[in-house]
């Protein structure tokens, strides 16, 4: 059994993360952060064109996929340069949409999905992620899809007061709408109710529960890469950096920190992949807890080893701070998490 990448997933790695390298991605993010979508725009069309939509898009929608490993090795730089925009929805999306026995919906919408042609996001927990930049606003109601709930619940019958699931093309948020999370850049738009039925009833609870293991996959890789680039930035600033007339990397207690800091992303890679591997509930929630933990404890060990400078936003690192805090509860909390793998995947309503 093979454990470590091939050439070609290598090769797609870096290719992916010379082309964000050159992007600028801290003005992209601080743009984004105030609502200015230009930039990051045309950064997701550079994405889309590299192939990281397509392969969450069967090939029956024009798309190469699901090819889960490979959209981990995407979403691990896409992390590590702090890409802003409805990656983790986009893929969900797509998962939501392919598994629906209907096909019409995945007809008219993945097809410009995979393209990149439509930047696309899924409400959750009542909010949508840059609703108000997306071309697609998907909601689900009645199924889970939300961060708080098990990966595989139970279809409630008719007659148990229970809502009948259902997926809506949303209607745009009202302007001013967007509210922001911890993270600057991740701009937050409750949707207004209503909106073009797409389906309903018990076929959306199956692919709803598949949506949320894509977001929370993505999501595990996304916070390994963020993770990592802290990681990186904070060891090169220690060696940058005095004090009593010797660079602060060499004091025993910031190298522990760090090492913690190294083991704890390393510890959480092969879950991460692992979990790509077998699409098993608890594999992915226990890569999910065990790479945004990481990735939060990498991320306060950098802030205490940056001191003062740390806490300013105009400091590149903030960006990339801010980030690993909101990835840790996005899509599932620690505690949820925790509790779906002790249950082996298998909790319901």
């Amino acid at each position: 059994m093979r454990f470590l990448l091939d050439a070609e997933q290598r090769a797609f790695a870096g290719s992916l993360g010379a082309m964000l390298a050159a992007a600028d991605t801290p003005s992209v993010i601080r743009d984004w952060s105030r609502g200015e979508h230009e930039k990051g725009r045309a950064l997701w069309s550079r994405i889309a064109d590299a192939g990281v939509f397509a392969l969450a898009v069967p090939e029956a929608y024009e798309g190469l996929g699901p090819r889960p490993v490979e959209l981990v090795v995407a979403f691990v730089e896409l992390g590590r340069h702090a890409v802003p925009g409805p990656l983790v929805e986009t893929v969900a999306a797509a998962a939501l949409l392919a598994g629906i026995p209907e096909p019409g919906p995945a007809k008219r919408l993945l097809p410009a999905l995979g393209a990149g042609e439509a930047m696309v996001t899924l409400a959750h927990a009542g909010h949508a992620l840059d609703a108000d930049a997306a071309d697609i606003r998907l909601a689900v109601s009645g199924a889970a899809i939300s961060a708080d709930v098990p990966m595989r619940p139970a279809a409630g019958p008719a007659g148990t007061g229970r809502q009948a699931p259902e997926l809506r093309l949303a209607p745009a948020p009202a302007p001013g709408t967007p509210r922001l999370s911890l993270d600057p850049a991740r701009r937050l738009c409750p949707l207004p109710p209503g909106g073009e039925l797409l389906a309903t009833g018990p076929q959306i609870v199956g692919p709803a529960a598949d949506a949320l293991a894509y977001a929370r996959l993505t999501t595990a890789a996304q916070a390994l890469g963020v993770g990592e680039a802290l990681l990186d930035r904070t060891v090169t600033y220690v060696k940058q950096r005095s004090q009593f007339g010797a660079a602060i990397g060499s004091f025993q207690a910031v190298k522990h920190r760090l090492a913690d800091a190294k083991i704890a992303l390393e510890f959480a890679r092969p879950l991460v992949f692992g979990a790509a591997l077998t699409m098993a509930p608890a594999d992915i929630a226990a890569a999910k807890v065990t790479a945004c933990e990481a990735a939060y404890a990498t991320a306060r060990t950098a802030l205490q080893s940056h001191g003062a400078i740390g806490y300013t936003a105009e400091y590149d690192l903030s960006l990339w701070l801010t980030k690993a805090r909101a990835l840790r509860t996005a899509w599932g909390s620690p505690d949820v998490c925790r509790a779906e793998v002790l249950s082996g995947g298998d909790r319901r309503w």
